[in-house]
This record gives structure tokens, C-alpha cells and sequence, in this order.
């Protein structure tokens, strides 16, 4: 009699604080927050487990034990057994965190490695891992004696992005250059940073800015330079004007397969730098004149006689500009016979008068055209092109 009542009162008290596991019919889905993490990646783990929901009333605990442990493994490093935490009293939902710390490799081009690889914590959260560049991660759990589930996800580097926050700027505006790269989240607790070089056309050495994550574990970092016409390049200053594309440079040392372990990839992007005045009138072309070698005007032509052709240019702009002058003259069947330039540059303001000689061999009638150009490589026009018509007796 006795006997049978304590069965009675074992009945009633199971379903009240506990549940005995179906060891025939095993649920208890494993879940991570990501399909791909990278080497240095915060991996959070779920596990659905409520048969073993023992205790309604409070926070339950799975896996920390060498029966029914949870395992989680890399290609070379484990840790087992790991400990996870009910979420709250009666869920039988089981959660718990594991930092990757990847391998010793150096990531800035310093010479010196940037990770701390260790393997340690017992759980719910103090966990840490080395894993490699191109692993799997896998998380087991033992559900019941000789019943094991398990879920996998991969790990592995990633090709870095670099853009400005816009096309084109004007130089009173501030740059944003952003850098996507997640295998340089080296520290998911605490924001981390990189080096950017960013230059013009005006200043082609440019600067190294420091890019910081925009959170703890974003894998996003910007950087914030300020444009000047007039100062020289230093910290996040740059020195560019009107007309100068400006371009960001990031060197990737974290690549995936194919390439190797210590490879490098430059990645790029580019912005202009844009002005108020429309680019044609930066600069003002002045008429073409003809003048002797002593500057006086020349009314007629002779051929075989040396003449200069003399045309004013000026820098209506606040900043000194780079240009080239070109005057090419065509006979009357469009013939170039003579093309010449000269390049300089013009201070905010300054008017400079170019000239070039030219000796006719035969007369007849010709067509003399000025363009002002910033430079023979980037035939971007300054000025508005100048046409003179010449009679040669």
C-alpha cells in the first residue's frame, strides 16, 4: 500500500516541475544567429530544448555537464563541456555566446599579429575559439545518451567594399568614405579601426585617415575628411579644388580562398570635386591677337614672315589652377599645319598672357583656335575656345 501511494505522488509532481525527455522522439533545434560567421565573429546559440525545461518555476541550465553536454568545435579547437542558460523560468528555450578569435596574422601590414587566438570559457557567454580562415562551426548537443543533434555554419573571410558617402562634393562640403569589411571587426565588444589613404589630383601623396566602426560589431567604418583650397594636406585635411577627383584606398589583407592567407587586394573608390562656377568659366580666354617679336601689333601677314599669336587668360576663380594652352591652326581645307601648347599654372585672380610663334610657308587663309584645357591628359575645357581667322599674303 505504501508503495503504491508514493507512485501516486511521483505522477502528480512530475508534470508540475518537469518533463522526462522523449528519448524516442528527440526535439531540441539548434539555432545560431548567423549561416556565415567571419574569424573574429560573436556566435549566439539557441537551443529549443523544453523537455528539458526541468524546473518551471526557475532558470534551467543545459549542456555543462560530460552526460548531455553541448560541444562546440572548429576545424582544430573545441569547447565541451559549454553550459547555456534558459532564457527565463518555464521558456525551455536555452541560450548562450561564443567569441571566435580566429589565428595569429597581421592584419594592418605592421609586422606585428592583431589577434589573440585562446580557446576557453565554460559558458553561458565567456566562451572563446580559434578557428581558421576557411572553417565550419559546429555545435552539438546531447540530447540523451547515444542521441546527438547538431547544427553547422561556416566561417570564412570576406572581400572588402570602399565608397564615398557621394559622387561628387563641393569643397565646402565634409567627406564620408566608408569601408565595409567584417573580417576587421577584430573586437565584436568595442569598435575598431582601420587606415584609409585618401588624395586628389591637386595632391597626389594625400593623407592616411584612421576609418572607426560605426558599432561594436558593424564590420562598417567611415571616415570624415574636410576639403581646403588653400591649407596643405594634414590629419583629415586634404587639399583639393574644383576639378580634382579625390580617391579612397583601402589594402585588404583578410581574403578568402582562392586567394592565400597572406595576399593583399587594393580596393578603390572615387569622387569629384565640383565648383559653383560652371567649368567653362573658371577661366577667362581672351581674343587672339598677332604681334611682332617686340609685341607690337601686326596688321598683315607675309609667308616665311615670324609672327606671334598672343592670347590673355584669366583665373577667375580663389585658388590657383592648373592649365594648358593649346592654339592649333588649320589651312582652309582643315588641315592642322601647326599645333603647340604650353602648360603653367594661374594663381586665384592672375592674368598671364600666352603666346606662341608661328612663320607661314605658303599664304593663303587660315583659322587659329585656343582652347584652355586643365591639362593634356584630362582635356576638361576651363574656358570658353577662342577662333581668329588670318589672311596670309
Amino acid at each position: 500500500m505504501f508503495m503504491i501511494e508514493l507512485v501516486g505522488f511521483l505522477f502528480l509532481i512530475l508534470p508540475a516541475y518537469g518533463q522526462i525527455p522523449d528519448y524516442d522522439n528527440p526535439y531540441a533545434p539548434i539555432y545560431t544567429d548567423k549561416a556565415v560567421y567571419t574569424w573574429t565573429d560573436k556566435v549566439k546559440i539557441t537551443i529549443v530544448a523544453p523537455s528539458w525545461n526541468e524546473n518551471r518555476h526557475g532558470v534551467d541550465s543545459i549542456g555543462g555537464e560530460q552526460s548531455h553536454a553541448v560541444k562546440i568545435s572548429t576545424s582544430k579547437k573545441s569547447l565541451s563541456p559549454y553550459r547555456l542558460t534558459e532564457t527565463g523560468p518555464n521558456t525551455g528555450v536555452f541560450a548562450g555566446e561564443v567569441t571566435l578569435t580566429g589565428f595569429s596574422h597581421d592584419v594592418d601590414g605592421d609586422g606585428r599579429p592583431d589577434t589573440n587566438p585562446r580557446t576557453m570559457g565554460g559558458g553561458p557567454t565567456d566562451g572563446l575559439l580559434e578557428t581558421e580562415r576557411d572553417s565550419g562551426l559546429t555545435i552539438s548537443f546531447e540530447f540523451a545518451n547515444g542521441v546527438v543533434l547538431t547544427h553547422s555554419a561556416k566561417v570564412s573571410w570576406n572581400v572588402g567594399t570602399i565608397k564615398f558617402s557621394s559622387p561628387n562634393y563641393f569643397v565646402t562640403d565634409t567627406v564620408t568614405v566608408r569601408v565595409v569589411d567584417r573580417d576587421m571587426n577584430l573586437n565584436p565588444e568595442a569598435p575598431d579601426q582601420l587606415k584609409v589613404e585618401v588624395s586628389s589630383d591637386t595632391d597626389i601623396a594625400g593623407v592616411s585617415v584612421t576609418a572607426t566602426e560605426t558599432s561594436d560589431a558593424s564590420g562598417i567604418f567611415e571616415a570624415v575628411i574636410m576639403l581646403t583650397m588653400t591649407d596643405r594636406s594634414s590629419g583629415n585635411r586634404l587639399h583639393a579644388v574644383p576639378g580634382d577627383t579625390i580617391t579612397a584606398t583601402y589594402r585588404d589583407k583578410t581574403l578568402p580562398a582562392p586567394y592565400s592567407i597572406s595576399g593583399e587586394q587594393t580596393v578603390t573608390a572615387q569622387s569629384y570635386v565640383g565648383s559653383d562656377t560652371p567649368q567653362t568659366q573658371r577661366i577667362t580666354l581672351g581674343a587672339t591677337r598677332l604681334a611682332d617679336s617686340l609685341g607690337n601689333a601686326v596688321e598683315k601677314m607675309a609667308a616665311s614672315e615670324k609672327v606671334q599669336m598672343v592670347s590673355s587668360i584669366q583665373n577667375n576663380e580663389s585658388y590657383t589652377q592648373q592649365f594648358t594652352c593649346i592654339m592649333q591652326i588649320s589651312d582652309s581645307g582643315g588641315t592642322i599645319v601647326s599645333l603647340a601648347w604650353v602648360s603653367g599654372q594661374l594663381t586665384a585672380g592672375q592674368v598671364f598672357d600666352v603666346s606662341q610663334s608661328w612663320t607661314p610657308d605658303r599664304s593663303g587663309d587660315y583659322t587659329v583656335e585656343t582652347f584652355v584645357w586643365r591639362s593634356l591628359d584630362d582635356p576638361s575645357p576651363l574656358s570658353q575656345s577662342g577662333t581668329l581667322q588670318i589672311s596670309v599674303e
